[in-house]
This record gives structure tokens, C-alpha cells and sequence, in this order.
């Protein structure tokens, strides 16, 4: 089935954005669980968790900027909304979907690079990263999230009305 855009009203967008964070909770415990010495042992879960966490927010984003989101067996419609919706944002979706098949459905394990490009880091737990590690542009010990990527602040995003 080829993919399309999906109206996305503030409801969908907010059961997206539990999805999202559903999956980037996960993530962290099963790093927590993992610790420092057994990555590997967990990397094809948190890389497969990092992926659909990813684009879950993907999805977040572009019924925030767009007012849709993709639906269907491809992501290629996701990587080009989200471009739509973000310029340049889609090159960091696409890293995580050249993941997902490996991690989630091969029999061959995820690598300790693919948990380093999934944002994997011995860093402090529970802190969901936007971004490669540097200086940061935001941070919110609220929700937790540092961020040194995002060209806008997120919670400026203007609300969808349907």
C-alpha cells in the first residue's frame, strides 16, 4: 500500500506524542537495565525502540506544522513530510528507519554503532537527547530533554485546530 498523508487533529497528535514518549521510556529502561558492561545483550530492543520512537515524534511534529501525517508500509512519505514540516529534519528519521529492519526483524544483531547513531550513551539516564552530543541549545529538566539540534523551542509549536 503506498503511503499518503493522514489528517492529524489535536487528539491524533497527542496519541502520537504519548507513543513517542512511550517508546523513548522504554528505551531508557531497557538502557538502565542494560548498564554499562551488557549494550549489546539489549541492542536490538533499544535500537528497535529508538526507531519507533522516532517516528512516532516524526509524526508529532508534522501534525503540528502540517496538520498530517504519513500512513502506510512506507516511510519514504514520513521522510518527505517531515522535510516539509522541518527542513533537514528528515536526514534524522531516515538514520533511524535504515535501522529498523536489522534491529527488529533480522537475525543478525543491531552493532554497537547502530546503538551510538540510535543515541545510546553512558551518559546521564533518563535525559531524551534531540540531537548529536554538544552544546546545548535548550534544555528542560521537567520533561528531561536536551537538545542540541531543533531550530525552535517545542513547546512553541502552535496548536492544530480541526
Amino acid at each position: 500500500m503506498a503511503a499518503r498523508p493522514r489528517p492529524c487533529d489535536r487528539e491524533a497528535r497527542a496519541g502520537r506524542l504519548r507513543k513517542a514518549e512511550q517508546f523513548a521510556d522504554a528505551y531508557n529502561l531497557v538502557r538502565d537495565y542494560a548498564g554499562d558492561d551488557g549494550e549489546l545483550d539489549v541492542a536490538d530492543a533499544a535500537v528497535t525502540l529508538a526507531v519507533h520512537a522516532g517516528i512516532a515524534a516524526s509524526d508529532v511534529i508534522c501534525c503540528a506544522r502540517l496538520g498530517v501525517r504519513a500512513q502506510g508500509d512506507s516511510h519514504d512519505e514520513a521522510k518527505t513530510l517531515l522535510s516539509a514540516a522541518m527542513a533537514g529534519m528528515d536526514k534524522y528519521l531516515a538514520t533511524l528507519l535504515a535501522m529498523k529492519t536489522r534491529a527488529g526483524y533480522s537475525a543478525d544483531p543491531a552493532t554497537r554503532d547502530m546503538l551510538v547513531r540510535a543515541g545510546w550513551s553512558h551518559g546521564p539516564r533518563g535525559k531524551v537527547y534531540f540531537g548529536p552530543r554538544g552544546r546545548l541549545l535548550r534544555r528542560d529538566a521537567t520533561c528531561q530533554i536536551a537538545d542540541t539540534l531543533l531550530p525552535f523551542d517545542p513547546q512553541t509549536l502552535p496548536a492544530v485546530t480541526r
